[in-house]
This record gives structure tokens, sequence and C-alpha cells, in this order.
């Protein structure tokens, strides 16, 4: 049988108290960096994405390409820096991860989650819960994506899936809390929109039809 969400409850928990920086600071490394910068922060967004795949509710993300930059290669959801075209952040997430994905088909936007400041770039991000009725054909862009990551809803849900990770960022040794994904690991600010989400998820009883 095909496992669905309750868009309705989404739709309620996301216009209700959300849990913000207390989801935010359980998935925040001991150390962000101790940046200072001149300008007003970067507007972005980002979408994370649900769908249904193989009788369970899936999430993306992608793996980023290396760079000269502070998200090399870090595993992500898709999303990006608002543009002068976007009427909304809201346009942002679903332009970018078209973009990024590849992807056509109907997006259903949810709503938004706690707006969230990323030191290191100076990006202050929006994330958006979406959701799409059928399983996507990724086609993912090759100039900004190694490849795209699925992970069961379930999976991240399980208390399991966490662990801490010593790291090296900024020539500090930090401790980061992060989700795995096979062998892939979610941490840093992606990880701490991501423990909004498994909050609000963990809420909501899944359904079946």
């Amino acid at each position: 049988m095909k496992e669905l969400i309750n868009r309705e409850r989404w739709r309620v928990e996301l216009l209700g108290n959300l849990p913000g920086e207390e989801a935010h600071s359980r998935m925040a490394p001991s150390f962000r960096g101790d940046f200072s910068h001149e300008s007003a922060p970067v507007r972005a967004a980002v979408l994370a994405l649900m769908y249904p795949s193989g009788g369970k509710i899936h999430m993306v993300f992608i793996k980023r390409n290396e760079y000269d930059g502070p998200h090399s290669a870090q595993v992500s959801f898709p999303g990006g820096a608002w543009e002068n075209g976007d009427s909304t952040l809201q346009n942002t997430a679903i332009r970018e991860t078209r973009e990024e994905l590849g992807i056509s088909g109907e997006i259903e936007v949810l709503g938004p989650l706690t707006d969230l400041h990323i030191p290191v770039s100076n990006f202050l991000v929006t994330p958006f819960v979406g959701w799409m009725d059928e399983t996507p054909l990724f086609r993912p862009d090759p100039s900004e994506v190694q490849y795209i990551i699925e992970a069961p809803l379930q999976n991240l849900l399980a208390p399991s899936n966490m662990e801490m990770e010593l790291m090296v960022r900024h020539d500090q040794a930090i401790q980061a809390p992060c989700y795995k994904i096979g062998k892939e690991k979610i941490w840093g600010a992606t990880a701490m929109m991501l423990s909004e989400i498994l909050e609000l998820a963990s809420r909501l009883p899944l359904h079946y039809c």
C-alpha cells in the first residue's frame, strides 16, 4: 500500500508554533564560526520536497559539487539565493529546486519553516516544505549537483540515525551532530533545518491508502 502524508495537518502545523530555534539547536555544531559581515544577509530559500516512492514517503537532497566556497561538496536541500525575478521566497525555492533537480510536475508548497542564518556565507534561509503526488524523474544539473540522494522519511525519523561527528572547520575542532543517509552525512545548517521538519513529522501520524 502507498504511504501518503496528511497535507492539511502539515499546513496547520506549519501555520502554528514551530519548534524553530529549539529544533535547530539540537543539530547545531559546537562552533558555527565567528564571522562579521558588513552587508545585510543574503535572502535565500530551500525546499524540503517529499513524495511517494516504493510505497514510502521520501525526501530528496543534493550533493553539491566541489568548488571554492563554504558549502563545497555538502549535502543540502535544493535551493539558493533570491533573484530579482522571484516575486517571493517561495518562488525562489521552487525555481531553484526545478533547476537543480531538473524536475517537472506540480509542486505543492505546504508552508514555510523557521528562518535560519548561516554565518559562514551570510545567507538568511527560509525553508519550505513541499509535496509531489508522484515520484519525480530527476535530471540533476551537473554544473551544481554531483548526485541526488533520496531517503525514506521513516529512516530519517529513527533515533539511531543521528550521530556525533568530530571535524575541523575554520581551523577549529568541532563536534557536529549529523543525520546518516547510507554513506552520506547531513550536518550543519541542513541538519538544523531537517531537525525542525522531523520534529513536525513526529507529531503527524502517517496515513495509508
